[in-house]
């Protein structure tokens, strides 16, 4: 089957396969499942042809900034991949991924190891895990998924994965909205991986601030313009000494401002305090997983 990477008329799903569209690809899939856990990493070209396998790793945990760039190369089965992805997202009424090249870089690592080897998998022996190559390429986030899988050309590609429960639930996952993908072509074959994650916006501290200090305004509270004694807080993690003495610190990390934490809303509505200074600072996660931190002084 010839397959044209992008551009109008991309066919996203195999027409005609065995006599009907999307069968062969489904049962395929199901039973080369078995057959990848029974011969684990050793698993060879012989028995690959359409092989699928999935990982879904959601990491709830505090997230930074991604970086997002304008995607895949024109004419090329990632972008291919790409566009299919978000025509059935869209067609679902689900938000289009954007892509990030550092997922990109992630899974490119990974398709090479798999070309070598001959072989599906999540991780090899002596390859660094999911977390650990997405991290070590640059990218944040607060959860992570990934699609493996082999056919001759990246219509069946795509196909299998929709055919696949568990690959298809990525692709259509809400809570995603970053994608990278990677094709290496060897001896004929495609060996793809699609890596995602779910991002925070990439804000300023002053951004940061100015959008609790928004809300703090909602609750009946006078946001201080001066942050400074708040971001000291926000780095140390208990109040300054030196500043004006606040009534009540709160410090925390969040994956969303579009609200306080519980117990500090409870606090605010008692009424006991009129003013808030607030204060944003770096999360400096080492291990990829990052977002927002805060600290909130009340008066």
């Amino acid at each position: 089957m010839d397959t044209k990477w992008g551009g109008a008329g991309v066919i996203c799903t195999a027409k005609a396969l065995n006599g009907e569209e999307g069968m062969s690809l489904a049962a395929r899939g199901r039973a080369t499942d078995a057959g990848i856990a029974s011969e684990g990493n050793n698993a060879r070209k012989a028995i690959m042809r359409g092989r699928i396998a999935a990982m879904i790793v959601l990491a709830l945990a505090l997230s930074t900034q991604a970086k997002l760039w304008a995607g895949p190369p024109a004419e090329s089965p990632e972008r291919f991949l790409f566009d299919c992805t978000n025509h059935e997202r869209a067609t679902r009424g689900l938000a289009e991924f954007s892509w990030d090249d550092a997922l990109a870089v992630s899974a490119a690592q990974h398709a090479e190891q798999m070309a070598d080897r001959e072989a599906l998998s999540h991780q090899f022996p002596g390859e660094p895990d999911l977390v650990s190559r997405v991290v070590q390429a640059g990218a944040s986030f607060i959860a992570l998924a990934e699609n493996v899988a082999l056919a001759p050309n990246a219509t069946e590609l795509h196909t299998e994965w929709m055919n696949s429960p568990p690959h298809r639930a990525n692709l259509l996952d809400p809570n995603l909205n970053m994608m990278g993908i990677a094709v290496v072509e060897r001896d004929g074959e495609l060996y793809a991986v699609e890596d995602f994650s779910h991002a925070v916006p990439a804000l300023s501290i002053e951004q940061q601030e100015e959008r609790l200090a928004a809300i703090a305004k909602a609750r009946g509270l006078e946001p201080l313009g001066d942050h400074e004694e708040a971001r000291r807080a926000c780095a140390t993690g208990h109040e300054p000494t030196g500043g004006t003495r606040a009534f009540y610190l709160m410090r925390f990390d969040t994956v969303s401002l579009d609200d306080f934490p519980d117990a500090l809303n409870r606090t605010i509505a008692s009424r006991r305090y009129h003013q808030a200074a607030i204060g944003a600072c770096a999360s400096n996660r080492a291990d990829g997983f990052g977002g927002y931190r805060v600290a909130v002084l009340l008066f």
